[in-house]
Parts: C-alpha cells; structure tokens; sequence
C-alpha cells in the first residue's frame, strides 16, 4: 500500500540504514576531547525559541562539557525536514516529537528507547502515550486538552451571550456562532483543528478514529455524517466559506482567523491559549466542546500529551541525549522557564512549582485542564504508522465537500479508502 506521512520518501534509506545503527548510534557517550555536542531540533513560536535557548543555556551550566546547538522553524516546514535529515542519517540528537508522528518514526528504528529515563512523577497514562510495544520512544513535557475557545468582546460587539459550555449541542454551536456572522464583522467560528475536531465527534458517537489494533475505529456512515455536519455549519453561517477555510486550515495562532479577530470561536489547544490572546489583543476564554445530546459530560474530551522530547537512534552519545530529556522534563528551573508553552507540565512536582508563576491565560488554561478531568473520556490509542497523513485527508475532503467538489457521502467513501492504505 502507498504510503502518504512524511517519512514515506525516507522509508527506504531508513531500512538500509537500520542495518548500520548497531554500528553507528549509540557509540562512545563522549567526544575524545572530552566535549559533547548534541543537536535539538524543535518547532514554536519566536517565545518558545527564546524560552528554549534559555533552558539550553541552564543546562550547559549544569553540565559543562554538553554543547546544545539548536534547529528550529515553524510547523509547517518541520516534518519534511526531519524526514530528510533521518533518510540521510542527519537527524538532529534530540527532537522534538509529536504524537501522530511518533510511532512511523520509532517503528523505522529512527528513536532512542528512553525507558531509563525518570518517568516516576508523570501519570502512567501519559508516560504510555509515548511507548510501543518496542520502548519508550517518547517523554512528554505536558499535557493539553483541546478546547473551543472563545472571544468574549466579539461575542458582546455581536450581541450574544457566551454559551453555557456544560450542557450545549451541535445545534446550539451552529445557531450561536450565525448569529455572530450576522451581527457583526467576524465569523462565529473558523474551521474544525483536525484530527482533533473528528475524534471528539467520533468519540461522541461512541468511536474512536482508530483502534488500538491499528484500524480504522469508524465506518462510512460515520465520516458521511461529520462531512455532512461541516457543509451545514457553512450553509447556516456558523462557519466561512470555503475560500476562505482554505487559507486558514491549521495555521499558527499570529495568523489563524481566531488570533486575527477575525472568527469568535475556533477549536485550539489549551497550551496555545497565551499566544492567542497576545495575537488578538484580548482575554479569550477556553470552553468545551458542543456534545451530540447535551448531556452534562458529553463532550468526550481527551488528556492529550503537548509534545514529546525524543531522542535519534543514531546519536554518538546517549547518555547526555537523555540528561537533557530528564532536564527538560523533570528539572523544575527549566519548568519555571518553559512554563505552560510545551503544555501543563507533565510531571507533577515541576507543574506545582510552575503553576503559581503562570501569566492570567494560562492560569485560565490550567484551570480548565483541571475543571474537566472527571468528565474525560478513555486515553486516546496510540496512533499506528501511517496516522500522520489523516490530518491532510481529512482537512481535504472536507474542502472538497465545502467546494461542492463531492457529496458527504462520496467524500466519506474515498476518504476512507485513502485513510486504509495510509495505516494498513
């Protein structure tokens, strides 16, 4: 089957190059000078940049000797230029790592197993988000919980209330964010964030994208109906148009409709809440997501691990990879310093320490975290290979169905198909 994520044009030279990586990582844990140069590759905006030079420059003092040089960009041009470094045996020594992407990378024997790392003061269901059946391939640094989030001076310039957020239906989201539209310069709401926007949905019918087996957790039926529930939510005015969906599927918070003021509600995750309300110039608020039958708890909202601190399976030195991991993850100087950008920090010590520093959005972020704990849903399966290219097939139908290009239904078919290939 054809395979579509980002390491697809890497999968070769990483099966030849799994042969030589007894030979080539994992070597002597120090240079012959006695220095040690690690690279850290990662993506963020100019403040986790800054943030993150800061934490390297704490750690070099805590361990003369271990030199950090750090790789960092934007999202958007990220996973291809992993995917060439690690096909050209060049992956940086520490990546930062995401979880649709974690299992193609350490299934191809591209991860350093991390199962020494102190994993003590994280919760056992967010250490797991990070191993296969092979290791640890991942620590996360926080979690985060997707969120609608909402811009209360767009929802007073409209003239509507904010929504009770406990006990709202699909129906209720479509009315409130039209007559946003209606009433005002901005759109009620921007594009669904997927795949997170899907498994929630699906998760509320029961569903799961996919299975912990490795499978499609969902059928036709199912994709047609959420295709269906998109194109109404355009029709009825709670959503842009088409063109202008288009410009603004998975964009950084700067430039989104929901950082621009441009739309009052869009679906983002809580770690991000502080860059958006720097973007727009104003206190936005995180709300739960609508749920089929408005039921309190219905929303079925999941703990998601931020991001992951990743080691390369090629690295001369192991053992300092992994000195930076635990510093990144357990050192609470650089929790006070990272704060909430990689997430509400996962380990519990260094979340306590950093908690009361926190500025008013992530203040805010963290209390939601905390407020909705008893009403999530089961941890998420950890994705198969392959999960990496659901986002672009999904975000693609649905455009295709927004540009009337096809029906629901005949999206939802292919779409499917697509999805099968890419994890089978």
């Amino acid at each position: 089957m054809k395979r579509t994520g980002p390491l697809a044009k890497a999968v070769t030279a990483l099966a030849v190059s799994a042969l030589a990586l007894t030979g080539c990582g994992g070597g002597d844990s120090a240079a012959a000078d006695g220095d040690v140069e690690l690279r850290f590759a990662w993506w963020g905006s100019d403040t986790r940049h800054q943030q993150t030079q800061k934490i390297i420059d704490a750690f070099e003092e805590e361990n003369p000797g271990i030199t950090v040089t750090g790789e960092y960009g934007d999202w958007s041009g990220y996973w291809d230029k992993l995917a060439t470094q690690t096909a050209s045996s060049d992956a940086p020594d520490v990546i930062q790592m995401e979880e649709k992407y974690i299992r193609e990378y350490a299934d191809n024997g591209a991860l350093l197993d991390l199962s020494d790392v102190d994993v003590s003061e994280i919760d056992e269901g967010v250490v797991e988000s990070g191993r296969t059946e092979e290791g640890l391939f991942g620590v996360a640094t926080g979690v985060n919980i997707m969120a609608l989030v909402a811009n209360p001076a767009l929802f007073e310039e409209a003239g509507v209330e904010l929504p009770d957020d406990s006990t709202w239906t699909w129906q209720d989201y479509s009315d409130v964010a039209a007559q946003i539209t209606e009433n005002s310069d901005a759109y009620g709401a921007s594009g669904p964030n997927e795949p997170a926007g899907f498994q929630i949905w699906l998760r509320q019918q029961g569903k799961e994208m996919t299975t912990p087996e490795g499978e499609l957790g969902f059928e036709v039926a199912d994709a047609a109906e959420y295709l269906e529930l998109q194109k109404q939510l355009i029709e009825d005015g709670a959503l842009p148009p088409a063109s202008v969906l288009t410009e603004d599927q998975s964009p950084g918070p700067d430039q989104s409709l929901t950082g621009t003021n441009g739309a009052a509600m869009g679906m983002w995750w809580t770690n991000q809440l502080s860059a958006l309300n720097a973007a727009s110039g104003n206190d936005l608020l995180p709300l739960r997501f609508p749920s089929t039958d408005g039921a309190e708890g219905g929303a079925q909202l999941f703990q998601k691990s931020a991001m992951f601190m990743s080691g390369s399976a090629r690295t001369e030195h192991p053992e300092e990879v992994k000195k930076f991991i635990d510093f990144m993850v357990n050192s609470e100087e650089a929790g006070l310093l990272n704060l909430a950008d990689r997430g509400l920090p996962a380990n519990q010590s260094v979340r306590e320490a950093v908690l009361p520093e926190l500025d008013e959005a992530d203040t805010m972020a963290a209390e939601f975290i905390e407020e909705v704990q008893p009403e999530l849903g089961d941890p998420l399966p950890i994705p198969p290979l392959g999960f990496s290219s659901l986002q672009e097939i999904l975000y693609r139908y649905e455009l295709d169905v927004a540009f009337d290009r096809a029906s629901p239904q005949e999206a939802a078919e292919r779409m499917i198909s697509e999805m099968e290939s890419a994890i089978s």
